[in-house]
């Protein structure tokens, strides 16, 4: 697998037919390198389990995206560098995991966080760990959050809680998130990775022509209801676009390296 300073994505498989993916990035609280989302990338097609779990090392599942590396924010290269990062690699390994033509199951053993969280959300069934939090941090971190990325969140949990997780920046905790419909089911801990194998290997022992077609329907159906006017599209990825060299932006990434509160200028 690709290795970066300290991410890697290990792969598994647990009992037939069932693939596991695992997120490792033990410094970091698993925040996403693109060692980590390179692999994503190139394992996933090469894959044919007819169930796939993705999970985190110990008790961590993701921080989030890897921002600690970025060059310094004051740089030409600090934008481009956070573009990149957003733009290529992590979009890449959503649309891996999505197309993933077998279910996929999120086991969340430790927090869920942006765009942790996403991975998550991109995947068919969620079971977590009722000691975990999970939160989508945008507002804290001066990002335009992108629209195929919210368009999720509002087919999941629909538009109020979706205002309610990206406006306020708040984390929720793992009941919360199972009444929101965020996560299906809830598991102690000691037992999270032994339910999940369970139902993985319920699942991977269907038939497989049901569960490719009706996966297909179903992802279908949400993206001929989500269609946007192209022209409200551009406007929203070059709101999005336009974010990474923000002031804010780059004062968040201090802020988060020096651990203090960021100082907001609105620009």
């Amino acid at each position: 697998m690709p290795a970066g300073r300290t991410g890697r994505l290990e792969v598994e498989e647990p009992a037939p037919g069932v693939a596991r993916l695992i997120i490792s990035n033990p410094d970091k609280r698993g925040a996403l390198d693109h060692a980590i989302l390179d692999g994503f990338a190139q394992v996933l097609p090469r894959l044919d389990a007819r169930c796939l779990i993705i999970t985190g090392e110990g008790t961590t599942f993701s921080s989030g995206y890897d921002i600690g590396d970025l060059d310094e924010p004051g740089s030409q290269l600090f934008v481009d560098e956070a573009e990149k990062l957003v733009a290529h690699p992590y979009v890449a390994a959503l649309s891996a995991i999505e197309s993933y033509p077998f279910p996929t199951i999120a086991a969340l053993n430790g927090h869920a966080i942006g765009g942790g969280l996403e991975i998550a959300l991109s995947c068919d069934l969620r079971i977590a760990a009722g000691t975990i939090a999970l939160g989508m941090p945008p507002a804290k971190l001066g990002l335009v959050y992108s629209h195929t990325g919210i368009r999720k969140f509002v087919d999941t949990i629909g538009a109020p809680r979706t205002r309610e997780l990206f406006l306020t920046g708040r984390r929720i905790d793992a009941r919360t998130a199972r009444a929101w419909g965020l996560v299906n089911t809830l598991a102690q801990a000691d037992r999270l990775a032994e339910e999940t194998l369970e139902l993985a290997v319920e699942i991977a022992s269907a038939a497989p022509l049901a569960q490719t077609g009706n996966k297909r329907v179903i992802n279908a159906v949400l993206e001929a209801s989500g269609r946007m006017d192209p022209e409200v599209e551009r406007e929203l990825v070059e709101l999005r676009r336009a974010c990474f060299s923000s002031a804010d932006f780059r004062e968040a990434v201090r802020a988060f390296a020096e651990k203090r509160p960021a100082q907001w200028r609105g620009r």
